[in-house]
């Protein structure tokens, strides 16, 4: 079983920068299309972003067009998310997530990694 281990959150002012990482393990990192989705307390779970299992196709949620970027290295099994003019309402958990249907049908991902954004 593929494990997804995310890292890179932690506080920053609005309008800072952060960028995720989520390193996988196992050989078929490659053949998989990746994303990644939030969750905020109270809230329901919210797409960001998507990248095929080539880096050459992505999906944005509109929330994030524009600010955030994913990005993948197949040889270093590992996708990030560049994340720009953070807003507070960014604030949430973030998941690395394997996509089983493109590009929101999420069927695996990490334990996550807290981002806050201050006002």
């Amino acid at each position: 079983q593929m494990q997804l281990v995310e890292s890179g959150g932690g506080l920053v002012q609005a309008g800072g920068s952060l960028r995720l990482s989520c390193a996988a393990s196992g050989r078929t990192f490659s053949t998989y299309h990746m994303g990644w989705f939030l969750q905020a307390p109270g809230k329901e779970r919210e797409s960001a972003a998507a990248i095929t299992w080539s880096g050459a196709g992505t999906y944005y949620a509109d929330s994030v067009k524009g600010r955030f970027t994913i990005s993948r290295d197949n040889a270093k099994n590992t996708v990030y998310l560049q994340m720009n003019s953070l807003k507070p309402e960014d604030t949430a958990v973030y998941y690395c997530a394997k996509v089983g249907t493109w590009p929101t049908g999420y069927n695996y991902w990490g334990q996550g990694t807290q981002v806050t954004v201050s006002s």
